[in-house]
């Protein structure tokens, strides 16, 4: 018998393209690495500040070159994600902290269903250019990601909660205290050593700690899911 799966800690908040970029390779290797794959709504502005980190949007040049980076890597990565209207004056505003606690409600109690609501709520945002903030967006989104109703309501009102809030909370220090600086940020546990890798396109070098071959973005043995 082979060894157990490896975990890895995937910190993400969906306000972050790259994020989603790194999130469909590892779900994508996820059987093929033999890994345990942890994924942790994080706040993403709670480690921009915590870091002293700025977001791209600040530096103009860094804005320009993010929107070509972004179309040549959809393709790269055949993920269907589209620059929003008005990103920086209008979504990134009004963030995603309400959306980010929606996903710690459900990953405490449905974490089966984390990955779903995860893409559904990308596909929202970077994909259709459709709002994220308002609640009414989040039970859409979840109901489509296949919660009842019911559910989605359940963890809309757990979503305002002490223990959600105070849940996210921990989980963003915790990406913090490994080091991170912005997200995506995966965290390797390996053979009693922790390793932090940041961005989307580390994923060769995850590869290359865990033993693993590395195919690409989208690995010759799968189409892409969406």
């Amino acid at each position: 018998m082979g060894p157990g799966p490896r975990t890895l800690e995937f910190f993400y908040d969906v306000m972050s393209p790259y994020s989603w970029l790194g999130f469909e390779v590892l779900c994508r290797y996820q059987k093929l690495w033999n890994i345990k794959l942890k994924l942790q709504p994080t706040l993403l502005g709670g480690v921009m500040r915590s870091s002293g980190n700025q977001a791209p949007g600040l530096l103009p040049a860094k804005a320009r070159y993010m929107k070509g980076d972004l179309n040549l890597l959809k393709r790269h990565f055949q993920v269907p994600l589209n620059f929003p209207n008005d990103f920086f004056s209008e979504v990134v505003p009004k963030g995603t902290l309400a959306a980010m606690r929606f996903l710690t409600a459900v990953n405490m109690e449905q974490p089966q269903m984390l990955e779903k609501v995860s893409r559904e709520l990308w596909m929202r945002i970077w994909s259709r250019n459709e709002d994220i903030a308002a609640p009414q967006s989040i039970l859409e989104a979840a109901e489509k990601a296949g919660l009842s109703a019911e559910q989605a309501q359940n963890f809309l009102k757990k979503a305002s909660t002490a223990e959600v809030k105070n849940k996210l909370k921990e989980t963003t220090e915790a990406a913090c205290k490994y080091g991170a600086f912005g997200l995506p940020t995966t965290v390797v546990h390996l053979d009693g050593k922790t390793h932090m890798l940041f961005g989307s396109d580390r994923m060769e070098v995850l590869a290359y700690l865990l033993g693993e071959k590395w195919m690409g973005p989208v690995p010759l043995t799968q189409s892409a899911r969406l």
